[in-house]
This record gives structure tokens, sequence and C-alpha cells, in this order.
């Protein structure tokens, strides 16, 4: 008698991976940095209440095991008044050419008229589009549908979630579509790295979030960081950083009487670097001026901003 054996090969397939760019543009103030942040799980973009507080475009990175999800926060859009606006515009651009998956953000107060050049740009882009409402939170519900209504009009193929980010309201279900719609392919960066920015550029952004949140009218507009000094030792970072204003004027009422004002904004932000580098933090402020620094391109690239 013949035993006759039957050979099976066993095929090991190897788990499918997706990663993609998934771009959040919109008008200012709608909440897009807090709606990143909420997606990413990190405080990457700073947050306040003024409009143009993103003027960079900034990356934060979720990493799982079979994913990678790249989110991009840019500038609001807007309509250029000056060169720094002009490389703010460019941020937002930029992002409607390499997304995957590109999220539009709007919130219970924004006009679909305003910027509708840059929406008709968005409805011809060829990525998956999501449409975000945001700040839901703080309407009714038959207002909302309205509101819903109308967007399906504008931009009909369009997914649409409505969220409120500040409360992480429906997050978890726009982040599982998000993931979803991501393509096949291995990631583009090192698994455990966050964002694409260098620690400088938080220094920077930080120093520049209180900035906004401690000075009215055009001081928060008209002033620039730049690190000077980044020196981490075992125990405590070194940081010598530069408040650029445009006009002398803008330059004592960012020091205040006796230095006070400065100090607040060095105490303030000493404290939220000393949280995201988990790490005693030492701070000196300067301040000085660069006149019209805004419209200056030699002093724009040096701030890391694109232009022509």
């Amino acid at each position: 008698m013949y035993l006759c054996t039957k050979i099976v090969s066993i095929q090991y397939i190897t788990p499918m991976h997706k990663s993609g760019f998934v771009n959040i543009v919109g008008n200012p103030n709608v909440g897009k940095s807090t709606l990143m942040n909420a997606l990413v799980g990190e405080r990457i973009s700073i947050i306040t209440q003024k409009a143009q507080t993103t003027r960079h475009r900034i990356m934060g990175i979720v990493n799982g095991d079979d994913f990678q999800i790249v989110y991009s926060d840019t500038p609001g859009v807007l309509k250029p008044n000056y060169r720094l606006q002009e490389s703010m515009r460019k941020f937002s651009n930029s992002a409607l050419t390499d997304a995957d998956v590109l999220l539009y953000v709007t919130d219970v107060f924004d006009s679909n008229e305003k910027n509708a050049d840059f929406i008709e740009k968005v409805s011809l882009n060829p990525a998956a589009l999501v449409l975000v409402i945001n700040k839901i939170d703080l309407i009714d519900q038959e207002k909302l549908e309205v509101l819903v209504d109308k967007w399906k009009e504008l931009l009909p193929r369009a997914e649409i979630y409505p969220v409120s980010a500040q409360e992480r309201f429906n997050i978890e279900p726009l982040f599982k579509r998000v993931r979803e719609l991501l393509p096949e392919s291995p990631p583009f960066f090192d698994k455990d790295q966050l964002t694409d920015k260098p620690a400088r550029f938080f220094v920077n952004e930080i120093i520049r979030e209180k900035i906004l949140l401690n000075y009215d009218k055009e001081i928060p507009y008209a002033v620039e960081v730049e690190v000077e000094q980044f020196k981490e030792e075992e125990k405590l970072i070194r940081i010598n950083a530069v408040i650029y204003a445009e006009r002398d004027s803008q330059k004592g009422i960012i020091i205040g009487h006796g230095g006070k004002s400065l100090k607040k904004v060095g105490t303030d932000a000493r404290k939220d670097l000393e949280a995201f580098f988990e790490k005693k933090v030492f701070l000196e402020l300067f301040v000085k001026v660069e006149k019209d620094w805004r419209n200056k391109d030699t002093k724009l690239r040096n701030f890391g901003y694109q232009l022509d």
C-alpha cells in the first residue's frame, strides 16, 4: 500500500500598510489647529481666538502598526495684503497639491461665500474630500441640518462630519474614516516621528502664541520670533529668543513698563516649553526692531516662509 501525502504550501501574507497625507484647509478661525491637535492627540499647533494664528504648514504624524497618517495644519485662507500673507496663502495652496485626503474645515459661523475661489479649487481637487463642520456645540440641531444641506449643494462629493473639536465630539468617527480613506503605502516617516518640524520651531510658536494672547490690535501680527540659542543640557534647556517688531513704538509696548509685559510673556512661554519638552527651561527674551519685515523677502525666507 502506498500512502499519498498532500503537501500544502502555506503562504504568509504581509498585512496591508496604509499611509497618506491628510491636509487640513479652510478659512481663518474655524478651528483647524484645534481639530489637528484633537486628531493627532498631541499639542502640535498653537491655538488662540485670533485669526492668522497659524502662519506655517505644520505636520502632525499619527502611527499605528498598519498605518501612518500625516496631517498638515495650514494657515487660514485669506486675500494677501503683504508678502507675509502671500507666503501664508502659498502654504494653503500647496496643501491642495499633495493631499490624499482633504479635510475642508468650516464652522457654524463661517460663510460659504468667503474665498469662493479657493472652495472651487477644493471641489475640483482629485483627493478624497471630507467637509468638517466644527463648533456644532454652539448651534441647535435644526440650524445644523440647514447648514449641512447648504454644504451638500456646494460640495456634493464631500463626506460631511459635524464635530466639536474643542469638546472632542465626533472626532473618533472622523479619525476612523480618514484612516479608511488612506491609500495602501509604506510609511513616509519613521514610526516614532511626531512632526516634521525641529524643536526650535515649536519654541518660536509657543512664544508667539503668548504674544497673541497678551497683546491686542496690531502687535501680534507685526511680530515674529527667532531662536538664537537652543542649548540642551542634562537637566536644563537654555533658550535665547528674539522678538522682532516693525516699529520702535511696538517694541516699547512689547517690553512694557519696567519690562513687566515681556516678563509675563516669558513666564507663560517658559511654563508651556517645560511641559512640551518635559524638562526645565531657562528662557531669555530680547526685542529688536526690523522695519517692515513682513514685506522683506530676505527676512521672510530666514523665518522659513515660502516665496516665489
